[in-house]
Parts: C-alpha cells; structure tokens; sequence
C-alpha cells in the first residue's frame, strides 16, 4: 500500500511499502557501518571528526530501526508497532557498539543524535499513523 503526499501541489510523491523499504534501509545500514569501519581513523583523529562518528552513527541507528520495523511488518502484519525495549533498545545499543569501535566520544554523541533523531521520528509518527481517540462526555451526577 502506498501513500501519497501531497505537499506541493504539483509534485506528487510515494512512500515505499514495507518489502522495498526494508531492502533500502537495510543497505543502507550495511553501508553506513562499512564506512565507518573504512573511515575509522579518519573519525577518531580529531575532535569535530568523533562528533560527526556519532553523528553518523546516530543515521546508523536511524537505518536500521527502520529495516527492523519494516521486517517485522512484513513478518507480523500492519498492524504490528515497534516497541520501545526489545526493538528501540537493541537498535541503539547497537549502533552505540559500532560507534564504539571508532572512538569512545563517538558513543556519547551517537547516544545523544540518536535521542533527539528518535524524539523528531516519533513525532512524525505519532502525526502520520495516530488516529483521533473520540473523548465521551461522562454526565455529572446531581445533588439532591
């Protein structure tokens, strides 16, 4: 199922579904860490270079949050959301251990750029997928 958006009004743009998200987000997330891993001592040599480590760590985490939520969509349903301690929690410690192998700052920063990516994905989720909860009126009940 695809999604339209129609932001400008001239352009219009689809959303992947789950199946080719997941093999974008997965590559994606490959190529991310294999260049890390190629550009580690570049990363550690100085300081404004560990900050962009785990910057780029924090897309790594980004990328694959992303391939795991769309793998389990594929596996569970639509229906099936991604949880804050098994899939949250395991995708940022492991993007903080692959910013660990470049520089012991680039896991603070990973940390902190993967907080606030978190915080602004969840936010557009939350905008996207929520649904409006109807809110019933109780009756207040009368003295006598």
């Amino acid at each position: 199922m695809c999604h339209l958006q129609t932001s400008n009004p001239g352009k219009v743009t689809k959303a992947l579904s789950s199946g080719p998200s997941f093999v974008v987000s997965a590559t994606l997330t490959i190529s991310i860490f294999a260049g890390m891993q190629m550009f580690k001592h570049q990363l550690a040599s100085t300081e404004y270079l560990t900050v962009l480590g785990g910057f780029i760590g924090s897309l790594f985490f980004i990328m694959l949050l992303t391939a795991v939520g769309n793998i389990e969509t594929i596996i569970f349903g639509k229906g099936f959301h991604t949880k804050l301690v098994p899939e949250v929690i395991g995708c940022l410690l492991i993007s903080m251990f692959s910013a660990g192998l470049i520089h012991r700052v680039c896991v603070t920063t990973c940390l902190i750029f993967s907080l606030v990516a978190l915080y602004y994905v969840n936010k557009i989720s939350q905008s996207v997928y929520a649904f409006a909860v109807p809110t019933t009126a109780t009756p207040a009940k009368k003295k006598r």
